[in-house]
């Protein structure tokens, strides 16, 4: 990952098996782009542990907001200004809900013969007899 791409980046660190992992983080960088962090297969760092931690707030923040939704739509004088405000707050949630599945998702094992019965290209083929 040194050289023209990632001119002045030293070598990422290796972690079990020679793996490196982009793990996508809970937030943003500059200009909303997503931020990631070069890790190798443990999870011990700081920066690792304080994704974790702010993984879980937003999700336990996220469930108290559908628990809130779900008594604000049952209230029939919700009005319009509230109900607005609701449905901002429960996308905002449900993007870091998306963002920590994408995060988890690519972090988990790749089963050994998860290429097997693929073909150069990467597409599905049938076994040969």
């Amino acid at each position: 990952m040194t050289g023209p791409e990632f001119p002045g980046l030293p070598e990422p660190r290796k972690g079990r098996g020679d793996r490196t992992i982009a793990r996508l983080l809970p937030w943003s960088g500059s200009e909303g782009k997503p931020c990631y962090l070069l890790t190798g297969d443990s999870r011990e760092g700081y920066v690792s542990r304080l994704a974790d931690t702010i993984e879980s707030v937003q999700l336990g923040m996220g469930c108290e907001l559908v628990g809130h939704a779900q008594a604000l739509i049952k209230d029939p004088k919700a009005g319009a200004v509230e109900l607005r405000y609701l449905s901002a707050r429960l996308a905002e949630f449900l993007q870091d809900v998306l963002r920590v599945a994408e995060s988890r998702g690519a972090r988990l094992p790749v089963p050994a013969d998860e290429d097997e019965g693929k073909g150069e290209d990467g597409a599905g083929r049938e076994p040969s007899e």
